[in-house]
């Protein structure tokens, strides 16, 4: 049996992996602008102006590339568009243009410091050997059981070490909070921690509004420790260390206001022009800030040591001396499906009981290395490594697994997947989320149905890799999905999701959203994302956009490989009550083997759900958007008017085994005088008359006018793979016509 010494030594291992993968090729780059010294004193301080906000956590190590040099430093001010940076080296008075590079390898020593302690704290290594090893028998009665929150009660009162399994909508927040609020009205001191800050704050904010509904709470002692940005805790602000501050030591906290004010105003006046005199002032500033701060830290700390209740990330956790020094009676680990083994090891180290809540069946850890060492304690999650969840293969749940059984957010029609190939039946619906999402799933799109395969089969070859990332991309998916979004907008939807398991796609629905229709979606709560970026959201309306599709000859790994029973679990359960999947059956049929997950969902849909074929766009487009529209590809009516309005230029692609019609030659013909023509074919075409040919056509048909206008499945000779009726898309967008011309030019 491996002992705690080996798995913190394992475990320290992959962290330096890890640490020296990011060191080395993980930074993610920052531009920087108008780089100005500010001081050479004892250190060179300089002063950045950023195109955008950059959230680094000041005090954070960072390195500044310019030119050929590369130099560390470290954050001494990030605020709005500007940082302070304070650097080892001179890079001389001027920085036009420079980079900040910044990973948070320094968290992963931190938590790498934490595990060097263990060695030598027996209590901490006893409570870790449970929590890898939990063969010891349950000890909580188990008669008398009143609901799961009693349940989860008893459980972390007699067992060491509980294991919570809270598939998506199973109220796993809610029954977690009132556990916490449980321990708190016995005077328990409780830690709650997250690997995000989104997570804590949810979770605090819950708590608060039982203990305050309850007429218990008192003052300071619900604590959120650390930062307290997310709404959850906004809307709470006495949560805050902030707050008790501001109502305590009032003269303190405007001191520290009145220095951020004025550091506000030099920083701007810094931006439109450099002063030796604002430059000098800023410093004195900063001096005084950091000595107001470390006062408003002792006061923090104050309040930290009085609390009953304290939430923060594992990262904090981890980097802060006043919580990972101290021993609580309960830590409750929320989300740690998520988190590192050891960083799952570390925060039960820090109590005398833990519960460990997460759901395995969805995204697990990310780590950007590759070695054994960090696939095996960096991307399995605790519920893996531990043993627990392997019994679920078998049909059983371990002792000290607790599984919350009835799922509350999905409509039926959309769980039914999920419940059984997913959860293996485990899990099943509440009786009232039917009568619950009803309404939503009575709305257009597809009136009536909650659960919808729209199958692109026969639209064409759409499907290209982005060029930079190699990521994948499928514009003909990109417009159906602003079509769905405008039709669903228009019928009153107004929480809407779109979901992705590719980056490059995801970033361009969000351009082509704020492009077509930004300023045609007032007060919408609309969210073009990858799968990873959307745990832990929900939607009422979710489209899922699995890409894939010819020309491409396989399936992605994010689709079919290890993890992706995880991945479109995560993509499946953000709906609340319309679930649109947008996939190329033919092309799931076959490149992917009827075992993997993403064909069982396309075949489920097509059995139990609503398939929408190509033939059926003009039946569900309702309402044409003047910048994008559909029509039968062989109406020229439209197109040719456009052909015979361009002004500048003409781009017109045929894919390998298409033509053009002596119609479309005519067309293109009859084009204005002065008016460039660029064929992108194979061969030339007899008859048609043009200024440039490039032998580099792009797998689908498009002809583009004035670098602003694309007509997508056009000409439909040259649709190869296009099956009748045959459809034709028309989008008024730059953004479109950029993304293909980097292909045409490239």
């Amino acid at each position: 049996m491996t002992t705690t010494l080996t798995y913190i030594k394992l475990w320290q291992k992959a962290l330096k992996v890890e640490i020296q993968h990011l060191k080395k090729e993980g930074s993610t780059r920052y531009l920087l602008l108008n780089g100005r010294l500010l001081s050479k004193e004892n250190a060179y301080i300089y002063f950045f102006d950023t195109p955008s906000s950059i959230k680094v956590p000041v005090g954070s190590i960072v390195r500044i590339e310019w030119g050929k040099k590369l130099a560390d430093g470290r954050i001494l001010s990030s605020e709005g568009k500007s940082l302070i940076i304070e650097v080892k080296e001179n890079l001389g008075t001027v920085l036009s243009e420079s980079y900040l590079l910044h990973d948070p390898w320094e968290l992963l020593d931190q938590l790498f410091q934490r595990l060097e302690d263990m060695k030598e704290n027996k209590r901490k290594r006893g409570r870790i050997k449970k929590l890898m090893d939990p063969s010891m028998p349950a000890k909580h009665p188990s008669d008398n059981i009143k609901s799961n929150v009693h349940e989860l009660i008893l459980r972390s009162k007699y067992n060491p070490v509980t294991f919570v399994w809270g598939p998506p909508g199973t109220g796993k927040t809610y029954t977690l909070a009132r556990v916490v609020a449980n321990k708190y009205l016995k005077d328990a001191r409780v830690l709650v921690l997250s690997h995000s800050n989104q997570a804590v704050d949810v979770l605090m904010a819950e708590v608060s509004l039982f203990v305050e509904n309850k007429g218990h709470l008192r003052e300071g002692d619900l604590l959120r420790y650390g930062s307290q940005a997310g709404e959850a805790i906004q809307s709470r602000p006495y949560l805050t260390a902030s707050h008790l501050i501001e109502k305590h030591h009032t003269n303190l906290a405007n001191n520290k206001e009145a220095l951020l004010e004025e550091r506000r105003f030099i920083k701007q006046d810094l931006s439109k022009s450099y002063s030796k005199r604002d430059s000098n002032r800023l410093l004195e500033i900063e001096k005084k800030l950091t000595s107001v701060l470390e006062k408003v830290r002792q006061k923090e700390l104050e309040f930290l040591k009085e609390a009953k209740i304290v939430g923060t990330t594992l990262a904090k956790a981890a980097s802060d001396p006043a919580i990972y020094e101290k021993d609580f009676d309960l830590v409750v680990l929320d989300e740690a499906s998520m988190a590192y083994v050891p960083q799952s090891a570390f925060a039960v180290s820090l109590a005398k009981r833990a519960i460990i809540c997460g759901d395995f069946k969805q995204l697990p850890p990310i780590a950007a290395a590759r070695h054994p060492l960090v696939n095996e304690w960096l991307r399995e999650d605790i519920f893996y490594q531990s043993g627990v969840s392997e019994w679920v293969k078998e049909g059983k749940l371990h002792p000290h697994l607790f599984l919350l059984k009835e799922q509350r957010r999905m409509h039926p029609d959309i769980s039914s997947f999920t419940n059984r190939f997913i959860y293996h039946s485990l899990v099943g619906d509440h009786r009232s989320v039917l009568k619950s999402r009803v309404e939503i799933s009575e709305r257009m799109p597809f009136k009536n149905h909650a659960s919808v395969l729209i199958d692109t089969l026969g639209a064409g070859s759409y499907c290209m890799k982005d060029r930079v990332s190699n990521s994948r991309i499928n514009v003909w998916h990109l417009l159906l999905s602003v079509q769905l979004i405008h039709e669903a907008y228009l019928e009153g939807m107004r929480s809407i999701g779109y979901v992705t398991p590719y980056r490059a796609q995801a970033l361009l629905l969000e351009q082509l959203i704020d492009e077509l229709l930004r300023d045609k979606l007032d007060g919408a709560d609309i969210i073009a994302a990858t799968v990873h970026r959307f745990q832990g959201s929900e939607r009422d309306m979710m489209i899922f956009d699995t890409v894939d599709s010819y020309p491409q000859d396989r399936a992605g790994m994010l689709l079919i490989g290890k993890e992706s029973e995880r991945l479109l679990n995560v993509a499946i359960t953000r709906t609340k009550g319309k679930f649109i999947h947008l996939c190329d059956y033919g092309f799931v049929r076959n490149h992917v083997y009827q075992n993997k997950t993403w064909r069982k969902l396309a075949e489920h849909q097509r059995i139990a759900g609503k398939v929408i074929s190509p033939s059926e766009v003009g039946t569900w487009i309702k309402n044409q958007h003047s910048g994008l529209q559909w029509m039968h590809a062989r109406k020229l009516e439209r197109v040719r008017a456009d052909i015979a309005g361009a002004e500048k230029n003409i781009t017109v692609s045929i894919p390998e085994g298409g033509s053009l019609s002596e119609e479309w030659i005519d067309i293109l013909n009859r084009r204005g005088k002065g008016v460039m023509l660029t064929l992108l074919a194979n061969e030339q075409t007899a008859g048609l008359w043009t200024e440039k040919h490039i032998v580099a056509p792009l797998p689908f048909p498009v002809v583009i006018i004035d670098n602003q206008l694309v007509w997508l499945g056009l000409p439909v000779e040259a649709n190869v793979r296009a099956l009748p009726p045959f459809i034709a898309a028309r989008a008024e967008s730059k953004q479109l016509v950029n993304l293909l011309s980097s292909y045409i030019n490239g």
